[in-house]
C-alpha cells in the first residue's frame, strides 16, 4: 500500500491540518502496516506557479531544453500521484479556499493527455483507482450554517480531482478552532471523527 502524503501549510508541526492528516495516516497504518508513504511538503517545497513556459512545455512536443526542465516538476507530481493507492491532503483553509502551494500542485498535475482526455463523450479522468483523504481545518465552521456557502475547499477539490478520475474521496474537518466556545474541542472532535471511521 503507497500513500503520498500532500502537507501544505506553513505552520509545520503545529497546524492543525498537519495534525489531522497524521491521525489518517495512522488510521491507515493501523489497517496497512507495511506501508510505504512519500511525503511532498509542498509548503517547505514549493511547486512553481504555472507560466507561460510550463504551459507551453504542457503542449509541445520539443527537444527545447527549457521546455524540457519545465516539465519536471509536472511529470515528477503527476509519478508521485499515479503510484500511489490513497493520497492524504492536508487543507488548512486560507481566504475561504486552498493554499496556494496546493493549487500550483493541482495546476502541474491535471494534464491534458496524462491525467484527463477529451473525447466525443465529453471528459474522461485517467488517473484511476485512488482513495483520498483530505484533512481540513478551518477557523470557523464552514461544513454548515451559514458560511457554508464560502467553503471553497472541499467543492473545489471533489470537482477538480473527480476530472481527473479522483472520485472516491472522505472528508475530515477540524473546524470552529478560532471561535470562543468551540475552540478547546475543535481539534480533539476532528481526530475522533477519524477514530471512529471504518477504512
Amino acid at each position: 500500500m503507497k500513500i503520498l502524503r500532500l502537507v501544505t501549510s506553513f505552520r509545520g508541526k503545529d497546524s492543525i491540518s498537519f495534525q489531522l492528516g497524521n491521525a489518517i495516516v495512522e488510521k491507515i497504518r493501523l489497517s496497512y502496516p507495511e506501508l510505504d508513504m512519500t511525503v511532498m511538503n509542498l509548503a517547505k517545497n514549493e511547486l512553481p506557479h504555472l507560466n507561460e513556459v510550463h504551459f507551453s512545455s504542457f503542449i509541445t512536443p520539443s527537444d527545447n531544453p527549457a521546455l524540457r526542465e519545465a516539465l519536471y516538476h509536472s511529470d515528477n507530481a503527476i509519478k508521485e500521484l499515479m503510484s500511489a493507492d490513497i493520497v492524504v491532503i492536508d487543507v488548512p483553509m486560507y481566504n475561504f479556499s486552498i493554499p496556494s502551494s496546493l493549487k500550483a500542485w493541482i495546476d502541474h498535475v491535471v494534464r491534458a493527455g496524462i491525467t484527463f482526455r477529451y473525447t466525443e463523450n465529453g471528459v474522461e479522468g485517467l488517473v484511476k483507482n485512488k482513495k483520498v483523504f483530505l484533512a481540513i481545518s478551518s477557523g470557523g465552521v464552514y461544513s454548515e450554517g451559514p458560511m457554508k456557502e464560502f467553503d471553497f475547499t472541499e467543492k473545489y477539490l471533489r470537482n477538480i480531482l473527480g476530472f481527473i478520475g479522483i472520485n472516491d474521496i472522505t472528508t475530515f474537518r477540524v473546524e470552529g478552532s478560532a471561535i470562543p466556545g468551540l475552540q478547546d474541542n475543535a481539534l480533539s472532535k476532528g481526530l475522533q471523527s477519524v477514530a471512529t471511521y471504518s477504512l
